[in-house]
């Protein structure tokens, strides 16, 4: 995560979309060249182009014989298909023909833990949810698309660019599952929902907007849809109330001791327990609380994970920063404050050790954060101690 610190900030083009575009384009984020019956976005990106309204979002090409020469002829262009299969998931009103690839990440990654590799009683949760995955389509495409997003995070490398196949399924999952909660919930369905509603969150916050540190967040000019991982991880709270995961019948039930961690009390004032050098950056001290220091609970959140080794970081201690995330502090955030920028360049690098999703997107935006900081607030010395050759790295890297 070396960050890149670019003497002065690269000219960006603008980028005005189409405003005719092909839905594919709108939900990729880019623009469309409104080529018709396909345009040239879709065909390089292997899906059908949905200008149409009888196509689906991010629709790959099938491997249905009959389909695949109707679509064929309808968009005029031939594209590649892929492989077949006779592995379904279906609700009864959807389905979905599993092909060969997505067989193997069933059987390579979702009978473990994707979300907690190396937590038994997850793994134990995932067998289970596996199973109900074959009767809800929903959790079938989200689990899916977690697993191509597991398998970007093992790249390694600074490009998480999607590939068509983690879009089409993350796709599918929210459609199916929007229209799902519209309709009523039994209790055998709740599991289904909680896990869903998870694997969602995952996906948002492992998929930055940009692929490179100079177009990510906060280099890049404001947005109404920056920090928007963090309204998905709150609508999948919202949902806490109807799934009820720690009820007795649950098989979230064994993870008690994780939900418990995650809603865990911070300090209600004072710096005990507080890293002093921390403390001193966020101006806290004794008499200090939220009501008169709004980066109070975030530097205690950080302060906590800090002081353990990365083997010991759990989903429960991280979650306990992003709660932090609201009122005058998420503020902060928003109008990119240098103090609260450094606390979340601070959690991305500790939590990006141990976290797979996290760490994907710290990719990407840790060093930008560092480099806006060099850029804009570079008379600011306590905070570039923390910051890369600074005096206080070796204590970011303990």
């Amino acid at each position: 995560m070396a960050p890149t610190c670019p003497a002065k900030v690269r000219e960006r083009r603008s980028m005005t979309r189409s405003r005719f575009g092909c839905r594919n384009c709108k939900l990729r984020k880019v623009k469309c060249d409104e080529s018709k019956p396909c345009c040239k976005r879709c065909i390089s990106f292997g899906v059908l182009c949905n200008f149409r309204l009888d196509v689906l979002d991010l629709q790959p090409v099938t491997c249905d014989p009959v389909l695949y020469a109707s679509q064929v002829a309808r968009q005029g262009t031939v594209l590649q298909a892929p492989p077949s299969s006779s592995v379904w998931t279906s609700d009864g009103s959807n389905f979905y023909q599993l092909d060969s690839k997505c067989q193997d990440f069933v059987t390579r990654y979702l009978g473990r833990s994707l979300i907690t590799p190396d937590d038994p009683k997850m793994v134990q949760v995932n067998r289970s949810l596996m199973a109900l995955a074959f009767f809800n389509p929903f959790l079938m495409h989200a689990s899916i698309a977690v697993a191509y997003a597991y398998d970007r995070h093992l790249t390694q490398s600074s490009d998480c660019r999607l590939s068509v196949e983690e879009c089409y399924h993350r796709s599918q999952s929210l459609a199916i599952f929007n229209k799902r909660l519209n309709e009523p919930i039994n209790i055998k369905d709740k599991d289904a929902i909680w896990a869903t509603a998870a694997a969602l969150a995952v996906l948002s916050f492992s998929t930055p907007d940009a692929t490179t540190p100079e177009e990510s967040w906060p280099l890049k000019p404001a947005q109404p849809t920056d920090l928007e991982w963090l309204r998905i991880n709150t609508g999948k709270m919202s949902l806490w109330c109807l799934a009820n995961p720690l009820r007795s019948d649950s098989l979230f039930r064994i993870m008690e001791s994780t939900f418990a961690e995650m809603n865990s009390p911070l300090p209600e004032k004072g710096i005990d327990g507080m890293l002093i050098v921390l403390a001193c950056v966020c101006h806290l001290e004794d008499s200090s609380t939220t009501e008169n220091n709004p980066y109070f609970k975030a530097a205690h959140a950080v302060s906590r994970i800090q002081r353990l080794p990365d083997n010991q970081v759990t989903i429960g201690q991280t979650e306990v920063f992003t709660r932090c995330i609201c009122g005058p502090f998420k503020s902060l955030l928003q109008r990119k404050d240098p103090i609260a920028l450094l606390l979340m360049y601070l959690w991305y690098r500790k939590a990006g050790r141990s976290i797979w999703w996290i760490e994907l997107r710290a990719r990407v935006e840790c060093p930008s954060i560092s480099s806006y900081l060099r850029l804009y607030h570079s008379r600011y010395a306590t905070v570039h101690a923390f910051l890369p050759g600074g005096v206080l790295e070796t204590w970011i890297e303990g």
